[in-house]
This record gives structure tokens, C-alpha cells and sequence, in this order.
């Protein structure tokens, strides 16, 4: 690291700078950050996109100055408002809407609530038991899934990368890598036969040209709700490793929104940052998870960010956190306080496991009901054929002889029953269905097909 003479007057922007890949001219932090990144074999810097080089978490200006003056008799430094006795000055308009503490209605910083980032990372602890004794950073806190996602295609892709995940996958990766980024998408068969994961597919894509690679795997998958199995995820993670060992750099993207919700015995039950965080030092592992979808809050739009890689320092891992503080900083300032004080809330209440142990079992039961109505009614598989499912909020069908976005019309207009169709396929969510009205759903796109047959 530099010395704090170097630190302080990169804070004030002094000093020489040098200039990214376009000859923009870098600030003196993100040149500190660079250099850690680089140091030991680190892979970040490597895979870093031009944006990414250039983005760093300014330490001085407002926030610096106004950190410097905690504690002090008087602070007049940031853009909030106090009562005469230093209380947050809050409306009771929107007080009686909350039993939060005030301090719900102040900023939290661009990383987090710092409790919040602790208390996040005990939990994924203990959901990934595999963690325990690994090296990782500590989570930054995004404005859900979707602004995660968007934090790494700025941070690390650009026009003339590409990123590699499978055909069914969420619409929304396209608009934010491809129409966003200008980055390519390499997609593969997403099952190989045998109702696989097909691994084939990844590994040749990654075996391709070119030495930096970007891996988007998402389980459970959005629109398919399959998750890997322990022999996919073992084959998997020697996939990567494999492609690691001839040479390559590789960012391994894991969207872990639906993560738990899995049925079925045989799964894989942990995120794969769990073999991936320190699979090599070549290998940057980033997780990307929420509320959003394990604890049913949607709306709350609270997420989280994590990274990994063998090898890693606390320098190292602090500089890439940086990076991503400063891009959240750079698009929202920070993530809502009220979303961020709820989450830590409800994760103290000694009812929050069994509460959604309660909810799981929802899911479950309709998932286990999906699977008596295929298995009952053989006649469906002359008009669909069910995708593999096992886990999340989803399971597809693709029709047969028709096409999914005619029989997603003909649902609406003749059965008034929505779908979405996407990738050939339509996508049922059984997490919006009531458990009564699966049977009748199936029996309508049954119908549906057979409409558009005749």
C-alpha cells in the first residue's frame, strides 16, 4: 500500500495520473486500488473493464471531510437535517408508518449499514456451511439482484467481451450486459440429454479463444426453476478450474436470488461461491444475492454483493469492495436506509426461521402438486413437454407444434390465464398460484395448445 502522505494526497486529487485503455486520466485513488488489485497474481485487475479501472470510492471530498468531523461539538458537513436536540428531523407523516428507529430516515453509506453487512454475512455462514475457514469479502449492499448485476457488467465487461450463460436464462441479462454494455452473450444448450445440466455446453465455451472469460450461472434458474445437482455442481467447478489451469481468467457471476428453495434431494444446497470463491487465483468468484426472494420482500429492494478469489489479502478484498462502494455511490448514492433497518430487524426476531421454514412449505407443497398433476395426467405430454425443475418459483413447458407466445396470447384471450413466454418456452410461476388452481391451470394450457392445434 502507499504511504499516507501518498493517501492523503490522492484524497485531495493531487498527484501525477495516468491514463485507462481510452486516455481518460485516472484519479489517484483508483490508481491505489488498481495497483492492490494487481499485487500477488490477483485476477480483478485483469478482468476490470475500462470503467472499471477508472472507478474508485472517494475517500475525501464530502465524505472524507465529513467523517472527520464525527464526534465534533459541531458538524455542519452533510446534507441532512436535525431537531434542536440532534434527533433526525422526520416528518410524523411518515413516522407512524414505521416502529424503526429514527435513525431508519438517515443515510446509510454506499456500502451498507455496517451492522447489517456483519449480520448478512453470518447468515450466509451458516446457509453455506462450506464457507466456514474461506476467504471472501464482506458484502456490499445493492438495491436488489438487478442493481448488483448492473454494479458487474460496469465493473468488468465491456464491448468485446462476452458473457457466457445458458439459452434459458433471465431476459433482463440481455438488456443489462448486451443493450447496456454492449457486451456479447455466448449462450449454450442449457440441458445436455438426459435432463442434465449440460456442462459440455460451458466447457466449450470457455475452452474458445480469447483469456478472459465471464460465467453467468443463476440457480435457481429464472425461467427453468432447476437447479444443479451435486454431480452437475462438482463437474461444474472442474470445469472452471480446468479452464483456469490452460490459462485463462475467468469471472464467475452467481445469481443467487431464489437461493434455498430447493425440493428435491440430490440438489446441490449451497451456492456455488462456495467451490468457486477459492477455487484459484485466477478465478474471481461474485455472489450476488438478497431478500428479495428468500425472505419475500420484493419491494423492499435490499441485495447484496460479495467477492472471492484464492489468495485473496484484506488489502485486496477492501479495494475491490471499494470499487463496487464507488459505483453504487456513483449511480444511487445508497441503498434505502427504512429497507436496510427492516432487514436487520426482522433478522433479530427469534421467529424469523420458523416463519420461513412456513413459507417454504408453501412453495414445497406446490411444487410436490405440480408433480401429482403431470404424473396423473399423461395426455399433457401430447401437447408439452415439461422442463426439468427441482427448486424456486418457476417451472417451464415448451408446447409442442405451436408456439409458446401464440398459446401465452390464446391463455389470456380464451382462459384468462397469464403466462410468460420467453426462449420457446412457457413460464408457469407456481409461486403466485394458488395450490387449488394448479390442476386448472395445466388443464388450460392443455386446452390452449389443443386450441391452436385444431
Amino acid at each position: 500500500m502507499e504511504d499516507s502522505g501518498s493517501c492523503a494526497d490522492a484524497r485531495r486529487g493531487g498527484g501525477s495520473r495516468s491514463a485507462d485503455g481510452e486516455g481518460v486520466r485516472l484519479n489517484p485513488l483508483a490508481e491505489m486500488l488498481n495497483k492492490t488489485l494487481s499485487e500477488d497474481g490477483c485476477p480483478v485487475e485483469a478482468l476490470l473493464s475500462r470503467a472499471g479501472r477508472r472507478m474508485y470510492f472517494p475517500y475525501g471530498g464530502i465524505l472524507g471531510q465529513g467523517a472527520e468531523a464525527r464526534g465534533c461539538e459541531i458538524n455542519a458537513t452533510i446534507g441532512m437535517a436535525f431537531e434542536e436536540d440532534g434527533s433526525p428531523l422526520t416528518l410524523p407523516s411518515f413516522e407512524k408508518y414505521t416502529r424503526l428507529p429514527k435513525s431508519a430516515f438517515l443515510y446509510c453509506g454506499s456500502s451498507g449499514m455496517p451492522e447489517l453487512r456483519a449480520a448478512w454475512r453470518r447468515m450466509q455462514l451458516r446457509k453455506n456451511p462450506g464457507l466456514e475457514g474461506k476467504t471472501f469479502s464482506n458484502p456490499i449492499v445493492t438495491n436488489a439482484l438487478t442493481h448488483g448485476l448492473h454494479i458487474v457488467a460496469e465493473l468488468f465487461a465491456e464491448p468485446g467481451d462476452a458473457v457466457i450463460m445458458p439459452d434459458f436464462h433471465w431476459d433482463n441479462y440481455d438488456l443489462i450486459f448486451g443493450d447496456m454494455r454492449g457486451v456479447a452473450r455466448e449462450t449454450f444448450p442449457m440441458f445436455a440429454p438426459g435432463r442434465r445440466f449440460n456442462v459440455s455446453g460451458l466447457a466449450e465455451r470457455l475452452s474458445a479463444p480469447g483469456d478472459k472469460k465471464i460465467v453467468l450461472l443463476n440457480f435457481p434458474n429464472n425461467p427453468t426453476g432447476y437447479t444443479a445437482t451435486a454431480e452437475d455442481a462438482a463437474a461444474i467447478v472442474e470445469t472452471v478450474a480446468a479452464a483456469a489451469a490452460s490459462g485463462k481468467k475467468i469471472l464467475c457471476i452467481l445469481d443467487d436470488a431464489y437461493f434455498g428453495l430447493v425440493y428435491e434431494d440430490g440438489v446441490h444446497g449451497e451456492s456455488l461461491f462456495t467451490e468457486l470463491c477459492d477455487l484459484s487465483p485466477d478465478v474471481l468468484a461474485v455472489k450476488l444475492d438478497g431478500t428479495t426472494k428468500e425472505d419475500y420482500v420484493w419491494g423492499m429492494r435490499v441485495g447484496f454483493m460479495a467477492f472471492g478469489w484464492r489468495g485473496a489479502t484484506d488489502a485486496q478484498l477492501r479495494a475491490v469492495e471499494a470499487k463496487a462502494a464507488g459505483a453504487v455511490r456513483a449511480s444511487i448514492s445508497n441503498v434505502s436506509s427504512i429497507g436496510q433497518h427492516m432487514a436487520l430487524c426482522a433478522y433479530a426476531e427469534p421467529t424469523f426461521d420458523e416463519e420461513k421454514r412456513g413459507k417454504y412449505a408453501i412453495l414445497r407443497a406446490r411444487y410436490e402438486e405440480i408433480k401429482r398433476i403431470l404424473a396423473e395426467h399423461g395426455e399433457y405430454l401430447s401437447a408439452f413437454e415439461p422442463m426439468p425443475f427441482n427448486s424456486g418459483y418457476f417451472m417451464c413447458v415448451r408446447p409442442k407444434g405451436v408456439d409458446a407466445e401464440a398459446v401465452r396470447r390464446r391463455l389470456v384471450e380464451g382462459y384468462s390465464t397469464g403466462t410468460i413466454a420467453m426462449s420457446g418456452l412457457l413460464r408457469l410461476a407456481f409461486s403466485t398460484t394458488p395450490l387449488g388452481k394448479l390442476e386448472k391451470l395445466f388443464a388450460n394450457v392443455y386446452a390452449a395448445i389443443n386450441d391452436l392445434r385444431a
